[in-house]
């Protein structure tokens, strides 16, 4: 596996790593296996959150007995210094070791004071004292927080959205960082799943040396993929025409499947609701023609306009508007195939 240095943290990670948030969707026993071949095939760097689930508890599971030889990032979404400390203590537990490689805060909405002593990031500071986190960071969907706290010269890496569908403004990130000695950790590498062709993702990173995606992996069919294109790496001419026509057809605002606006008062699955339509068309459409997906996308007529999903976006879309444009165009798709 090659890897490449995150950053001032002088961290030496697999750039094919692992985002373990999926694994919430999969058994102990299983996600266990899938953990442990990752770790055999040689992939040394995990990023989970204290918000995902179990997902901490399976890593701590699979993977504590090579605690040493492998490097954990979490993330906590606390506000205050007091909600960080408690968040972390409970991630080392179910971790199962009693530091982290990288701590995180989760995409605020702002960033902390670093005067304030009660703050979050006085939580990173007092953490790091102790010895309880080796490396501090922040994840962001925003771009303008993300470039502020990059300039801040607070954090030692930035985690932030990034495909091959992404601007050539948030692209410009990579290098911002680089000139910075940030790492920056790319989430979101296939676009919430509507990148459908890894191969094409794979070689658009390895243009970027210092950028380190973290694929989302559920299944050990998916981790076998990346064992693969890591061995046999793709070039980014052969596989420049896939990402065009991605680009193509994904152009424009659509839902990247981030899970930030929920959850909703309407019990509306946002998430996959607000760009159904272009899962229809991306994903074997067939899973989403049953009586449950038509009852799940119809609960949108039962949007009250509340504002919770818009003012949550850090895309800034018109969630309601999206939801009403795609269930439209589900109850057109469903009439004609079902």
């Amino acid at each position: 596996m090659e890897t490449t240095r995150l950053g001032r943290t002088d961290l030496q990670v697999t750039r094919t790593s692992f985002g373990v948030l999926p694994l919430q969707r999969c058994d102990m026993d299983e996600a266990a296996r899938i953990l442990r071949r990752a770790y055999d095939a040689g992939i040394t760097f995990y990023d989970t959150a204290r918000m995902y689930s179990d997902s901490e508890e399976k890593i701590g599971r699979a993977l504590s007995d090579v605690r040493d030889r492998i490097i954990i990032a979490t993330k906590s979404g606390a506000t205050t210094r007091a909600g960080l400390m408690e968040h972390l203590e409970t991630s080392l537990k179910n971790l199962r070791t009693d530091y982290v490689d990288l701590l995180q805060l989760h995409n605020p909405r702002e960033l902390p004071d670093p005067d304030d002593p009660d703050s979050s990031y006085a939580g990173l500071l007092v953490a790091k004292r102790k010895g309880m986190v080796r490396h501090i960071g922040i994840s962001n969907h925003r771009r303008d927080i993300a470039i502020a706290a990059v300039d801040s010269g607070l954090y030692e890496t930035l985690q932030y959205p990034i495909s091959h569908l992404s601007s050539d403004e948030d692209v410009a990130l990579i290098e911002h960082c680089k000139s910075a000695d940030v790492g920056f950790i790319a989430m979101k590498a296939l676009s919430g799943g509507l990148i459908t062709n890894a191969r094409a993702a794979f070689a658009f990173f390895r243009r970027y040396p210092t950028a380190v995606p973290i694929w989302g992996i559920q299944r050990m069919s998916e981790l076998e993929e990346f064992i693969a294109l890591e061995a046999d790496p793709p070039s980014l001419e052969e596989m420049w025409p896939v990402i065009e026509k991605d680009r193509e057809e994904l152009a424009g605002d659509f839902c990247r499947g981030c899970g930030y606006c929920q959850p909703c008062p309407a019990d509306i699955a946002i998430s996959m609701a607000a760009r159904m339509s272009l899962l229809l068309r991306r994903m074997p459409y067939q899973g989403f023609m049953t009586d449950k997906w038509h009852e799940q996308m119809h609960r949108i007529e039962q949007c009250t306009e509340c504002g919770h999903c818009r003012a949550h976006c850090p895309y800034g879309l018109d969630t309601p508007a999206l939801l009403r444009k795609n269930l439209e165009d589900y109850e057109a798709f469903y009439q004609e195939h079902k």
